[in-house]
């Protein structure tokens, strides 16, 4: 099984910045990517950023303000999110597209780590 902890979150003032971490951990075969997704009250989670072997993709709504970046050697992801917006507030879950020793590829979900932008 992979295991997913998440860090980073919490209050933070309209135009100001977080980083979320999220490390990745257990019998790990292999990640083939990573991402952060994000589910604001009443609404359906949807996709922020991921990163994989392949381009980098991200929400039109974050681009410019977010990085995501990975550190393979700790199997570890990151998100950078700066000029931040009200409309960002979200509780924001870490994912890994994963395969490990004891099951088969698929999709692993972190617990998830609230993010409030307010003044």
């Amino acid at each position: 099984q992979v295991q997913l902890v998440e860090s980073g979150g919490g209050l933070v003032q309209p135009g100001g910045s977080l980083r979320l971490d999220c490390a990745a951990s257990g019998s790990i075969f292999r990640i083939y990517a990573m991402g952060w997704y994000r589910q604001a009250p009443g609404k359906q989670r949807e996709l922020v950023a991921i990163t994989s072997d392949g381009p980098t993709n991200y929400a039109d709504s974050v681009k410019g303000r977010f990085t995501i970046s990975r550190d393979n050697a700790k199997n570890t992801v990151y998100l950078q999110m700066n000029s931040l917006k009200p409309e960002d507030t979200a509780v924001y879950y870490c994912n890994a597209d994963a395969e490990s020793y004891s099951d088969y590829r698929r999709d692993y979900w972190g617990q998830g780590t609230q993010v409030t932008v307010s003044s």
